[in-house]
């Protein structure tokens, strides 16, 4: 099934297109490959989520802001290209945890990405390789961030 397709069948819905906050691009290709800046958990009303994981955010709730940058950065793709199904798979994910010294479950956090790429692009093109790496703080106190790297199909 068609990345497009899942999408409407699994009821996802993506927020609107990210801005900007400096200066970057969101999307750089060079040759099948698609380099997406980092991302954070944008949501429908234009904001970011904000917080720390162990202070504001527990296991569940930071995952749920790492399956909204995932959500972000779909839409990213999907304005870009105009069809997700351009997207041949996921290949690379770096992921940050903004969270305090003593949280260790940051690979467990980003499952909520790496989840919602399985869904939208299927079990083998939606899991690629990936880090997930803590740090004490992320720009505007947003809880994840994550650059992606996706094939994109001719």
């Amino acid at each position: 099934m068609s990345a497009e397709a899942n999408l409407i069948e699994k009821g996802i819905q993506l927020p609107p297109a990210v801005k900007k906050g400096g200066v970057y691009k969101l999307v750089v290709q060079t040759g099948n490959l698609a380099y997406l800046s980092g991302h954070g958990p944008w949501q429908d009303d234009e904001t970011f989520m904000t917080g720390r994981v162990g202070e504001e955010y527990d296991l569940e709730g930071a995952q749920n802001a790492a399956r909204q940058t995932a959500l972000a950065l779909v839409s990213t793709l999907k304005n870009h290209y105009g069809s997700l199904d351009r997207i041949s798979r996921v290949v690379k994910m770096l992921a940050l945890v903004n969270c305090t010294d003593d949280f260790k479950e940051q690979p467990q956090v980003i499952n909520g990405a790496s989840n919602l790429f399985a869904e939208v692009f299927g079990e083998e093109a939606g899991i690629g390789a990936r880090s997930a790496l803590g740090t004490n703080t992320l720009p505007g106190n947003i809880p994840v961030e994550i650059e992606l790297i996706v094939e994109i199909k001719d």
